[in-house]
């Protein structure tokens, strides 16, 4: 994770307007914006998200920012202009670091800076942001929050009048593929289709229960084939044949191993 501090030049205290945060692995961006910025000294179109009441800026539009600051990828001569700068390919980072952030519309540049540099409300959001997330049945998501809280979310109800959401609601393969989006700023079906942290921290129901308390279960009561074997008195081809019988229900499968619940094995034992 690289962070930097949007400036104005024409600013002799160098007051840092807004944040930005990029996140190397999945080339993404993100924007956060003081609680007390001034929409009238902050860049559009990132003002328009403090009118709205709103201090992150989305992964979509924080990226339009940083297009707006390089040479587009449709130039003309832009093989030549990336040979001349030493550049085997186009990426958006590296043309906004050839200038440091500036362009010729406006005064803005950006400083490099680190964590601690945040104002000390920036700390608090990102106790909001998301650790974990499981796909629950009925259209739920179970997610984990940095400051600990659990909250359940009814993504039928969150979601069913967003016709861009209806494939996802309707299969439950698609469904189940729900990731975290770089630094849980919520979560995503691929790229286009996302939920801000925020909107599901307000709309879940708390659940009492911690992400230790998960991680424990998860370490305790799953097992793999060759422990449902050990547990059983029995050879793995067993458990393939239990399983193709339905005796056994596996909860994750490999090519190279299966995952059980482990009451499941010790109540095959009863039987």
């Amino acid at each position: 994770m690289k962070i930097f501090a949007i400036r104005d030049e024409n600013d002799s205290a160098n007051k840092d307007i807004a944040f930005l945060i990029y996140y190397e692995c999945d080339k993404r961006f993100y924007i956060e914006l003081p609680e007390n910025a001034d929409p009238w000294e902050t860049p559009l179109p990132l003002s328009s998200f403090l009118k709205r009441g709103e201090t992150t800026v989305n992964a979509y539009w924080s990226r339009i920012w940083v297009q707006q600051r390089i040479i587009p990828s449709d130039r003309q001569n832009i093989g030549q202009i990336l040979k001349d700068n030493k550049l085997d390919s186009y990426d958006e980072f590296d043309l906004l670091m050839l200038t440091n952030g500036r362009c010729a519309q406006d005064d803005y540049y950006l400083v490099s800076v680190s964590e601690k540099d945040f104002p000390e409300s920036f700390f608090k959001r990102f106790q909001k942001k998301i650790e974990d997330v499981v796909p629950l049945t009925n259209g739920h998501l179970l997610i984990f929050f940095r400051d600990g809280n659990v909250k359940k979310c009814d993504m039928e109800e969150l979601l069913i009048n967003n016709k861009a959401f209806l494939p996802i609601l309707k299969d439950e393969k698609m469904y189940y593929r729900v990731s975290i989006q770089p630094g849980g700023y919520g979560v995503c079906w691929g790229e286009s289709l996302n939920i801000a942290d925020y909107i599901l921290y307000d709309c879940g129901k708390d659940i009492p229960l911690s992400l230790e308390d998960f991680r424990l279960f998860v370490e305790n009561r799953v097992i793999n084939t060759t422990e449902a074997a050990e547990l059983l008195n029995c050879s793995r081809q067993n458990i393939d044949d239990l399983i193709r019988r339905n005796k056994l229900h596996p909860i994750k499968t490999t090519q190279k191993s299966k995952l059980f619940l482990k009451s499941e094995i010790i109540q095959r034992n009863w039987k």
